[in-house]
């Protein structure tokens, strides 16, 4: 169990940490930080750099934390919630990603869940340090926050369409 905790926290926190790095920068086939804030304000973000900023800074932090296994329950909890924003992006091209779905991002919230409720593992910074076991109210409220924050991101962030698929964008907003 503890090497397929591993893994777990590897795969996911990494991905998701180098999905934040290619908001910011241009390493890893990223647009840098200007393309960042271009990604937000074509899904229809407001805020510009500093949503760009924030959500590259988030995920690289939290799921860095999260292949780790540091801080388990909180870092499953940020990357759910960024995770959470991602899928309402791809929502309305339904579920499955060969159609642009939100198929990949609700793998992704799921994979970063699943420690907070097992506790990460044997081979983890937690278990070194001796923060786990942790109580059961913790792992509910990780779960359980990280996607509700994720969707108030969502609901406080984003720009109402003017029609189907486009967005009007006000740079003084930014």
């Amino acid at each position: 169990m503890d090497t397929g905790l591993l893994v777990l926290r590897l795969v996911a926190g990494l991905l998701i940490a180098g999905h934040g790095v290619q908001k910011v920068s241009f390493r890893l086939g990223g647009n840098g930080l200007a393309g960042g804030t271009e990604e937000f304000r074509h899904d229809g973000f407001r805020g510009g750099r500093l949503t760009a900023l924030a959500a590259g800074g988030s995920q690289i932090g939290a799921d860095l934390f999260l292949a780790a296994g540091l801080l388990t329950p909180a870092a499953a909890m940020a990357a759910m919630g960024v995770m959470t924003v991602a899928g309402t992006v791809k929502w309305h091209n339904g579920l499955w990603v060969q159609n642009d779905g939100y198929e990949y991002p609700m793998v992704l919230v799921v994979a970063s869940g699943v420690p907070a409720l097992t506790g990460p593992g044997r081979w983890s910074a937690d278990h070194v340090l001796g923060l786990t076991p942790w109580r059961l109210w913790v792992s509910v409220v990780a779960i359980v926050v990280g996607p509700v924050s994720g969707l108030l991101t969502r609901v406080l962030l984003h720009r109402p369409s003017v029609k189907e698929g486009t967005t009007q964008y006000a740079q003084a907003a930014d």
